[in-house]
């Protein structure tokens, strides 16, 4: 069975990475390609790295959203090419690719969009770009929201800040500080993006090896997108979708 790739860090992260436990491996096929699942409900993409992945903690916080948006009484089917998690997580399906950096998940999104046609992506990527080329980095991002929201242009895309990481978070800051300009741009010309902070939900002691969360800081990631989810009306239905949004975004 093959692995999932482990987050690309820099040297500086030598230490943090020897400690880290052994990749997530995914649920998949004899053929190689993950099991997907269905129950026909709102297909939902979590788009990213390892933390969408769920690194240190299989499924990450796609477990806790599954049970809230179930306790919710939301129909919703998480859609992807990667699939992990424990079997309490209804639905393992994902797009959370570790190690990959914003451009390497640009050069294969119109293909999974296509794919995978979801109502909803939930996007937090740029860890792996703030510690191997942060330079450009917000630019990567809105070209790659761009791809998704041409592409796909009746979805509802929810562009998160990325958490905080240890030892770089002047660097996560900068980063996260172009994104709600970048998301309110785009939201005033009809596109349906969102802003969400995640940056400001957690700290770097709900992080588990300096980089990725554990169990604690993806439930509080999952309790944040859950708002997110059911701030938007539309992106939790399966009907036609609503008007475009009034802009609306805060400072991370």
């Amino acid at each position: 069975m093959p692995m999932v790739r482990m987050p690309r860090l820099v040297i500086g992260l030598a230490a943090v990475l020897t400690a880290l436990p052994a990749p997530v491996m995914g649920t998949l096929s004899a053929t190689g390609a993950a099991v997907a699942e269905s129950n026909g409900g709102v297909r939902v993409m979590p788009l990213g790295d390892s933390i969408t992945d769920g690194f240190t903690v299989p499924g990450g916080y796609r477990i806790d959203l599954w049970r809230k948006l179930a306790a919710g009484g939301h129909r919703v089917d998480f859609v992807g090419s990667m699939s992990n998690g424990p079997a309490s997580l209804g639905d393992h399906d994902h797009e959370g690719h570790s190690g990959l950096r914003i451009d390497e998940i640009d050069a294969g999104i119109v293909s999974r969009l296509r794919t995978h046609t979801p109502r909803t992506v939930l996007l937090h990527i740029g860890t792996n770009d703030v510690y191997q080329n942060p330079n450009g980095a917000s630019s990567r991002l809105a070209t790659l929201i761009d791809r998704i929201t041409a592409t796909s242009p009746e979805a509802e895309v929810f562009v998160a800040t990325i958490i905080p990481l240890s030892g770089a978070d002047a660097t996560v800051r900068s980063f996260n500080a172009a994104i709600p300009g970048m998301v309110r741009t785009r939201a005033a010309a009809g596109r349906r993006v969102h802003l969400v902070d995640m940056y400001g939900a957690l700290t770097t002691a709900d992080l588990a090896d300096g980089v990725h969360p554990s169990a604690a800081g993806y439930a509080k990631m999952a309790t944040v997108w859950y708002d997110a989810l059911r701030s938007v009306p539309g992106s939790l239905s399966d009907g036609t979708p609503g008007p475009a949004p009034v802009p609306r975004c805060s400072s991370p």
